[in-house]
């Protein structure tokens, strides 16, 4: 890997380009068809590749990391639910702090746990400021983090959530509405964060159309995640891919 994955994010940022990236859920992989899923991821070439969930039932993180990375160009980047969501077979890990909720295990306590295994697995760091957004109904983040979402129509929250990470120098905001979320995150709150922080702004939860993923993008998205529809609609996730390029703009270099 000859860039890091959060300078990958931020030259896109800085040059008006959407990025895209896949979550993959270790325990939704078959290994013995893990040909298939990675034909698909070079299909659709995220620009970011995801792994991990808010639970994992399995012990395929390690084998799913290593047969992606022996048969793709990716860098794999954890996106762990709690400290024991770690492997040193990766390249990068998002350092998620639960902003917008109140549980100090989240905010601090399994950081404390996951650094000295991190450090010495020598992967790149992220240090990410996760918020989970209200989207109508109860996510596995919700209940497994014990945490209050930020109210769906509470823009503002969101936005003075996210300026307090970013002044506490995270790198960038994750707005998640969670696996299984009943609508994607207002284009409203994406917006008000947009206006409010400079570093590159996440998105994902509810995004199962393009018209979501244009929503998400234009109203200020730096880069969306998708889950469940890489999982179950693979053509959908090849379509909304494409909005990337759509909706990319050129900034002239300063």
């Amino acid at each position: 890997m000859n860039l890091s994955v959060y300078s990958i994010i931020k030259a896109n940022q800085e040059k008006g380009k959407k990025s895209l990236a896949l979550l993959l859920d270790p325990d939704k992989i078959d290994l013995q068809q893990i040909h298939q899923t990675i034909q698909l991821l070079n299909k659709i070439s995220p620009d970011v590749l995801l792994i991990g969930g808010s639970l994992m039932l399995s012990d395929k993180l390690n084998k799913v990391v290593e047969a992606i990375k022996a048969q793709t160009e990716f860098a794999v980047t954890l996106f762990p639910g709690n400290s024991l969501h770690i492997s040193d077979k990766a390249d990068a890990i998002l350092f998620l702090s639960l902003i917008s909720g109140r549980n100090p295990d989240f905010l601090i306590g399994q950081h404390v746990h996951a650094a000295p295994v991190i450090k010495r697995a020598g992967i790149e760091v992220i240090p990410t400021g996760y918020l989970l957004i209200d989207c109508g109904s109860v996510t596995t983040a919700n209940y497994m983090s014990n945490t209050t979402p930020v109210p769906y129509n509470k823009p503002e929250i969101a936005a003075c959530t996210a300026l307090a990470g970013e002044m506490l120098g995270l790198k960038c905001m994750y707005l998640d509405g969670g696996s299984g979320a009943a609508k994607p995150i207002s284009p409203e709150m994406i917006k008000l964060v947009k206006q409010t922080v400079l570093v590159p702004i996440v998105v994902g939860g509810g995004i199962r159309s393009v018209e979501a993923a244009k929503n998400a993008y234009e109203a200020g998205a730096d880069m969306i995640v998708l889950g469940t529809i890489f999982e179950n609609n693979t053509e959908l996730a090849t379509e909304i891919a494409a909005v990337r390029e759509q909706l990319s703009v050129s900034i002239p270099s300063k």
